[in-house]
């Protein structure tokens, strides 16, 4: 298609495709020539064209002057069959969660090698916060991904623990230790972080299975400390993945 679309005949959306096609896991933020490059077009109108996309809504440009996703493009992924159901279905057990502990509630999937949060229903405690509805955060320090990861391709499982970055100076970066996190996802059914992502915020999950028993989503609470709390707080969410898991099936979900 890189060849076609220097063609003068090419419509004016196949080139718009064109260059939202050039993103992907390994390239998230694009410069306007390597978008130019990756799509086959001229840069004065691959730039023409990415500031229509940037009005938009479908891209954003950062303050390093690459362009990204924009958040209007990730509400229409929402739509999708999959991510649609999966938070429809999700939503009243979400809630049910949140009603129980007052505490910030996430939905979570893997979207390459980070998370990708669903839905978040934030809670009363005054946690930090830096996850967000369309946001992505790294595997290896959230509590849903760590579940996520525990379940992921071999070959997610080897690429994340050969990068393994500090975020706060209790971030687990040395593979061995994620290694036995890991392990203990399978044997013990969650995930937990003790301020990895941010100071002053803990986090357990749990994983949610689809009609094949494979791993689609995880399912995620945070609060400022654990204290005495922990087994309660597993035990709310895999009530509540149960739950999910049943609703999915009885919709035929996979």
């Amino acid at each position: 298609m890189a060849g076609n679309a220097r063609d003068p005949g090419v419509s004016v959306a196949a080139r718009l495709l064109a260059l939202l096609g050039v993103f992907d896991e390994k390239a998230p933020a694009l410069t306007l020539t390597q978008l130019a490059d990756g799509a086959g077009l001229p840069i004065a109108t691959a730039h023409r064209l990415v500031r229509e996309l940037v009005d938009w809504g479908a891209l954003v440009r950062a303050e390093d002057g690459r362009y990204m996703v924009g958040r209007r493009l990730w509400k229409l992924g929402l739509l999708a069959p999959d991510q649609s159901d999966l938070r429809t279905v999700a939503s009243p057990f979400l809630h049910d969660i949140y009603g129980a502990t007052l505490a910030t509630v996430h939905l979570a999937i893997r979207d390459g090698d980070e998370v990708l949060y669903l839905d978040r229903l934030a809670g009363h405690a005054s946690v930090p916060a830096v996850s967000r509805v369309g946001a992505r955060l790294p595997l290896h320090a959230t509590g849903v991904g760590k579940v996520l990861l525990a379940y992921a391709p071999r070959e997610v499982h080897d690429r994340v623990l050969r990068s393994l970055t500090r975020i706060t100076p209790y971030t687990v970066t040395h593979p061995g230790k994620l290694e036995n996190e890991l392990r203990r996802v399978h044997r013990e059914g969650y995930a937990q972080t003790v301020e990895e992502m941010t100071l002053g915020a803990c986090s357990v999950a749990v994983p949610i299975r689809g009609g094949d028993a494979h791993v689609l989503a995880a399912l995620g609470i945070v609060v400022p400390s654990f204290g005495r709390d922990r087994t309660r707080l597993v035990a709310a969410l895999q009530v509540a993945a149960q739950g999910i898991e049943r609703s999915l099936r009885k919709g035929g979900f996979h």
